[in-house]
């Protein structure tokens, strides 16, 4: 038997000085009281002996400590099979995603539809990124979507002061976080920029092996960019209207993936995670070692609930009449 946190074991020293304590506090009464005196003084209400009540309640704590530290036993390595894709989420960043077509903002909404998207996949693992002129790590690959959800959904960006659309950036991030897959997905949630063509990211996404998804998270209207200061102008003065950009529907059809474009349905999600998992059907399963761990905490805690319970507990001593 192990423990994951053995280091917890440290606390049952801490059970030596609370003995002590208890033996010094029945040992004081013997400074002031004749040993027979005591014997009378003591009311006999029970079958357990208080020496034996501060046996057991010290034997509770012994046995909780060992269950804070966790033991399990090791059953060895057991090899797996398993089919799961490599997905990278990318959230564009730039200004023109605090644009108001989309309510509250195309980022905003962006991130509501991220917690669809993990609620309907099934066999991947995901990592998040998020860019503009250049791209940064929010979160590695897991299979945690609770810790993605809770990231994303708090994922405040005050602080990024970053313009421009940097497609390119968001594939060479995806190549070095999915370098050792083979299953490579990459999940754009952007309005597509500014460019006019795609040609050098269709390229780079060929070459690794790199499927790109993009959700269009703007309208053909297009909206205004709202700051601190006002809506942002050009250098005429003019009001800045961004709009979807049709552009990048070809890097994600000739990179083996899929373009969708945003929607006010919830279901639109459930049609996305499928298509991305349905593309990587015919992969093969990659074998995985894992450790075959059982936690056996349980039984210590048991032990000790049932000694704490012994331990106030009163049992009457049958009196003869």
């Amino acid at each position: 038997m192990e423990f994951k946190d053995p280091q917890v074991l440290w606390l049952i020293l801490a059970v030596l000085p609370l003995f002590l304590l208890l033996r010094s506090k029945e040992n004081s009464f013997e400074k002031y009281f004749d040993k027979e005196i005591l014997k009378k003084m003591y009311q006999k209400n029970g079958a357990i002996s208080k020496r034996l009540r501060d046996a057991l309640f010290l034997g509770s704590i012994i046995f909780a400590v060992i269950a804070l530290a966790r033991p399990y036993i090791d059953n060895g390595e057991i090899k797996v099979k398993s089919s799961d894709i490599d997905l990278v989420v990318g959230f564009d960043v730039s200004n023109s995603m605090f644009c108001d077509d989309l309510y509250p903002n195309r980022f905003e909404f962006s991130k509501r539809k991220f917690g669809l998207l993990l609620d309907n996949l099934k066999r991947s693992q995901v990592g998040v990124i998020g860019f503009s002129s250049r791209s940064f790590l929010i979160s590695p690959l897991t299979r945690d979507f609770a810790t993605l959800k809770y990231l994303v959904k708090n994922m405040k960006l005050d602080f990024v002061s970053l313009k421009g659309t940097n497609i390119l950036s968001a594939l060479d991030s995806t190549a070095n976080l999915l370098k050792d897959s083979k299953q490579k997905a990459l999940l754009l949630f952007t309005d597509g920029g500014d460019k006019k063509e795609y040609q050098k990211e269709i390229a780079y996404a060929k070459k690794h092996g790199i499927k790109v998804f993009v959700y269009g998270v703007a309208t053909k209207k297009g909206g205004v960019i709202k700051t601190k200061d006002g809506v942002i102008k050009d250098k005429n003065g003019n009001i800045v209207i961004t709009k979807l950009n049709e552009a990048i529907r070809e890097l994600a059809l000739k990179s083996g993936g899929g373009f969708m474009p945003y929607s006010l349905s919830d279901t639109d999600m459930k049609v996305m995670a499928n298509s991305i998992e349905s593309a990587f059907k015919d992969v093969q399963k990659k074998e995985r070692t894992i450790k075959d761990t059982k936690e056996v905490f349980y039984y210590p805690l048991l032990i000790s609930i049932l000694l704490f319970i012994l331990s106030f507990i009163s049992l009457p001593i049958r009196r003869k009449s």
